[in-house]
């Protein structure tokens, strides 16, 4: 467990806080984690962020009237701390009996909330709806490799030595799995999520990838560092041209948390599946 996520709301019995309190946030520095990886902040090798939909946004007009909205909130992967997950939501939750003039008004109140808490400015996007609705959910791209046959006995921890490539071949591709599950740290409680591998380096072996995956399956972690783990693990390995890892995790609480980590500076999407 994270040490500072002993002293969180996470896995306690907490009050419901109906008011504004954004003393709520309970943030975790990414030190430590970034350490059993043998990163620092100084010599992360990738770029990204970590995208948050809540899908129980609700507060009140000047007016009285509630009004509710799905948020989208983007957080650096390079901000000194996470905002660990329950605070996250008990701070959500605290908007819901709190009037705000406008949109923009509350928008600016979790910009400046949330960027507090993560050490680094955090982008948000309140959206209708109806605006979310219209978009729909999405397919992951590239090809699927949950159909090959593997045989599976070890789910403790992840076992980056499992996995292969062919290092006379250089490809470019991206695969995808829906069979990423961990569990929480702190709770036990599973987390259930869709990873995308996107690269340009030695041809890696689909099957090696899928067992890799799959040993996850009850490894302990947050969102966040599976996936950088997943990302240094196959850096290691394919030496790439260029290389991009994110996971699409499943909602719990009404929040969703979907880490993106890329050798590559692009615009990343923030599509739902349909699990999400």
């Amino acid at each position: 467990m994270h040490p500072a996520a002993e002293h969180s709301p996470l896995g306690k019995s907490s009050e419901y806080i109906a008011t504004y309190t954004p003393s709520l946030l309970f943030p975790i520095p990414r030190t430590a984690k970034w350490a059993e990886l043998g990163l620092s902040a100084d010599t992360l090798p990738y770029k990204g962020v970590d995208f948050w939909n809540c899908f129980e946004l609700s507060w009140l007009l000047p007016s009285g009237k509630p009004v509710v909205a799905i948020g989208e909130f983007s957080i650096p992967a390079d901000s000194p701390n996470i905002i660990e997950s329950k605070s996250f939501k008990l701070y959500l939750n605290s908007l819901n009996q709190t009037p705000f003039a406008d949109t923009a008004s509350l928008e600016a109140t979790l910009v400046k909330d949330l960027s507090a808490a993560a050490g680094k400015p955090v982008g948000v996007r309140i959206r209708s709806l109806k605006d979310v609705e219209a978009e729909g959910v999405t397919a992951l791209p590239g090809v699927c490799i949950d159909d090959l046959d593997i045989r599976v006995s070890q789910y403790e921890h992840p076992r980056p030595e499992l996995l292969r490539c062919d290092a006379s071949r250089v490809v470019e591709e991206s695969v995808h799995s829906h069979l990423l599950k961990s569990n929480c740290p702190v709770t036990s409680q599973p987390d259930w999520g869709s990873v995308v591998v996107e690269y340009r380096g030695a041809a890696l072996d689909h099957s090696s990838l899928l067992e890799y995956i799959v040993s996850f399956r009850q490894h302990s972690d947050f969102h966040e560092q599976c996936v950088e783990r997943i990302f240094l693990d196959l850096q290691r390995l394919l030496k790439p041209e260029k290389l991009t890892v994110y996971a699409r995790y499943v909602r719990r609480g009404g929040l969703d948390i979907n880490p993106y980590r890329s050798t590559e500076s692009v615009q990343l999407p923030n599509l739902r599946l349909v699990r999400q």
